[in-house]
């Protein structure tokens, strides 16, 4: 394939992958936007019990006793919002394998369409979905999680707070984020060919963004687990943290206002309580 030829399919391919993400993405924000809808209507028609009749719609447990369908359906309110939140963060490193597949050697080589990387990549997010979920239903069983999903005691998301404020100068997060960063440098040590490889490519990826993204995306028991607005400013954080010049440094400096607001409210939680 002629350097032009390949440019071309390239630049094409840029293209279809970056309208697919955008369409995935969106498809989750207007499914969570949907949701966030129907529990406010079912405030307004409830106002007694805030929240009530939206859980159903998650399913979130009714008693102690755990459901398997209540953990499906909240594993797929939490599965959306991974796709909503770490899609846009995630394109850049599924963008470097579509080009990096193509400009390598065709000699000998199956085909590997870059989905086979991207569910790789979602299969670990669900896998943290799946957590999220168990841990949801059992703080909504200890009544630290409201019928609205959002925290009963400051003292919840003071401690959650302090902890991602403290995750966020640890060498797990730094070391996480730097391959996150840098796709090529990810690709160089990690390379598998196949679709065996990519699925592999794709679960290393996961789990590097796991490890650095996970206490970030806790913060939402800490405001509110449907609380879109916070939905959307961890989501732009993430992007920031990963794409942009010194993010690593704005990271770290969000950390330290996390801490020192997990302090503050720890500190009114134990005043008033």
């Amino acid at each position: 394939m002629s350097d032009l030829r390949l440019e071309t399919v390239l630049r094409r391919e840029r293209i279809v992958v970056g309208v697919a993400l955008t369409i995935l993405a969106a498809a989750a924000w207007l499914y969570l936007l949907h949701l966030s809808g129907t529990m406010e209507a079912d405030d307004d028609a409830m106002p007694g019990m805030p929240g009530m009749p939206a859980m159903s719609a998650v399913a979130m447990p009714s008693s102690e006793a755990l459901h398997w369908i209540d953990l499906g359906a909240l594993t797929g309110m939490w599965a959306v919002m991974m796709v909503a939140m770490m899609t846009p963060a995630a394109a850049p490193m599924i963008a470097t394998f579509a080009a990096v597949y193509r400009r390598r050697p065709a000699t000998g080589r199956v085909a590997v369409p870059t989905i086979i990387f991207v569910l790789g990549y979602l299969a670990v997010w669900t896998g943290f979905s799946v957590l999220a979920a168990i841990a949801q239903a059992w703080l909504h069983s200890k009544a630290l999680l409201s019928a609205a999903m959002a925290p009963t005691t400051p003292l919840l998301g003071g401690a959650l707070l302090i902890a991602t404020g403290i995750y966020q100068w640890t060498p797990l997060k730094r070391a996480c984020l730097r391959l996150c960063r840098s796709p090529l440098s990810f690709f160089t040590t990690h390379w598998r060919e196949g679709r065996r490889g990519a699925v592999v490519m794709g679960l290393y990826h996961g789990l590097y963004c796991l490890g650095c993204c996970w206490a970030l995306m806790a913060l939402l028991f800490a405001a509110g687990v449907m609380n879109l607005v916070w939905v959307a400013l961890l989501a732009v954080a993430v992007l920031v943290e990963k794409v942009a010049p010194r993010g690593e440094l704005v990271g770290r400096f969000a950390g330290l206002v996390l801490f020192v607001a997990g302090v503050v409210l720890v500190s009114r939680g134990l005043t008033t309580g």
